[in-house]
């Protein structure tokens, strides 16, 4: 147990460091600049890819291991921790380029203090305190550190962003509202596309439970955004410039789509019923972006493939809800098999691309290409590579979640400690006994070791 006291002992450190005793020099940044013209040394270099490694690949690992309880997530939090703190010095304690105060370095405190306490509930658990008061404290230190662990990659992505555009200096002054919209939309469609593939490979069961359709939430969502869009794409009592009626127009065809949607995914006993709306909508707003009038020859060729690689979108969603699934639910609508189709993978794909384009165009990315004689095509590409890699590491731990949720041979779960919670092949397996098993190990991933019924062996890890 030492050795997870020292980690937060290191991880309090480092904060304390952070914000008291370091501060980054800014004497070599020109006047109206906010960095220096000197490159990124090695130092900020290994701090990026440590980060990367950490936040971005390790803690989501760790996540996924966490809520199937597997002995592995222990281990795997532990170096990413570890790898987090290590990343945190070397960010400060780099040369070369410097940068005047900045978002990335103010988040990172955050960032380290839901570490931290990350780390202290983690330690906490592992002691199996649940005698007396800490049995009545347990269960909530169990969720929050549940939803710490899970909402850490969505933060992570985040300060992912703002180091980014810090290190190039972007997002300032009056770049500041059209890299929002660029970020924070590219971002949408990306989580988007996060949940379709969730919902596709391991959410069909607790889709039903909801009695709801997916469209039911999808126009949910494009509803609230749509108002949210409508009343802040202008600032209204001034002048209309730009593309801000455009803007806000979208922002009317999504809440007003997002409305008939809802009411559209329920049959008249109250059942859910699939609908095209949501698909509709992402198909609208493609064709409107891909004819957005832009500043530049290369910015007009990045958002006119982001505005046609959205329309694919839209159409294969289409495609999928009307031909290949019939209106159905999934293709394991009688329980013969939850394999899903080929087809059903390409609106994901699409809407992580999309992201990825969107949050790729704004005016000083579109610049600072163009001064570096970088084509569209090769842009594209390389947009389109990050995309095929974020799916695959997504699909990776989805396919990590069900080996551990619904292992297809018993001895994986005899030797993680699940024997018993299911043996059922996913190929075969039937809805109600998987409804069933799945909420019987939704409620194990609450309970404490010890809490647990006799005869049924667990992993101690928390």
């Amino acid at each position: 147990m030492s050795i997870y006291l020292r980690l937060a002992a290191i991880a309090g450190l480092a904060l304390a460091r952070g914000i008291v005793a370091h501060e980054h020099h800014s004497d070599d940044i020109p006047d109206g600049e906010v960095i220096s013209p000197d490159p990124i040394d090695t130092t900020l270099w290994i701090h990026i890819l440590i980060q990367i490694l950490a936040f971005g690949l390790i803690f989501p690992t760790g996540m996924v291991l966490g809520i199937t309880r597997s002995r592995w997530h222990v281990p795997v939090q532990t170096l990413g921790a570890i790898l987090a703190i290590v990343g945190y010095f070397f960010g400060h304690a780099h040369g070369g380029r410097q940068f005047a105060p900045n978002i990335h370095a103010s988040f990172a405190t955050i960032l380290l203090l839901l570490l931290i306490v990350q780390i202290i509930l983690g330690i906490y658990l592992k002691l199996h305190l649940e005698k007396g008061f800490h049995g009545r404290i347990r269960r909530y230190f169990v969720i929050s550190h549940g939803t710490i662990g899970k909402i850490m990659p969505v933060v992570s992505w985040v300060q992912m962003l703002f180091g980014g555009i810090t290190a190039l200096g972007f997002c300032r002054d009056d770049h500041l509202g059209q890299c929002l919209a660029h970020f924070i939309m590219g971002s949408a469609f990306i989580g988007y596309g996060i949940v379709l593939t969730i919902l596709l490979l391991v959410g069909q069961v607790w889709l039903r439970r909801t009695g709801r359709s997916q469209e039911f939430f999808d126009s949910l969502l494009i509803a609230a955004w749509g108002c949210v869009n409508t009343f802040t794409e202008h600032r209204w009592g001034g002048p209309w410039v730009k593309n801000d009626l455009q803007h806000t127009s979208m922002g009317i065809v999504w809440w007003c789509a997002g409305l008939l949607g809802v009411w559209l995914s329920r049959k008249r006993d109250g059942r859910p019923k699939r609908n095209l709306v949501p698909a509709m909508v992402i198909l609208i707003t493609g064709w409107a972006m891909s004819a957005h009038p832009q500043s530049s020859e290369l910015s007009t060729h990045v958002h006119s493939v982001f505005g046609y690689t959205l329309m694919a979108a839209g159409a294969a969603r289409i495609v999928e809800i009307a031909f290949v699934l019939r209106d159905r639910g999934s293709v394991d609508e009688e329980g013969k098999g939850d394999e899903a189709s080929s087809w059903q993978y390409l609106t994901p794909f699409l809407l992580y691309a999309s992201g990825f384009l969107f949050m790729g165009a704004t005016e000083e990315q579109m610049a600072l290409l163009s001064g570096a004689h970088v084509s569209h095509v090769s842009y594209i590409l390389i947009l389109y590579s990050i995309a095929f890699l974020l799916f695959l590491f997504v699909s990776m731990l989805l396919h990590l979640y069900a080996s551990y949720a619904w292992p297809l041979d018993p001895a994986v779960a005899k030797k993680d400690g699940m024997e018993g919670t299911n043996r059922v092949p996913i190929a075969n397996g039937h809805v109600d006994r998987r409804v069933r098993d799945a909420e019987e190990f939704e409620l194990e991933g609450l309970m404490s070791d010890d809490e647990d019924s006799p005869g049924v062996e667990h992993s101690q890890n928390t």
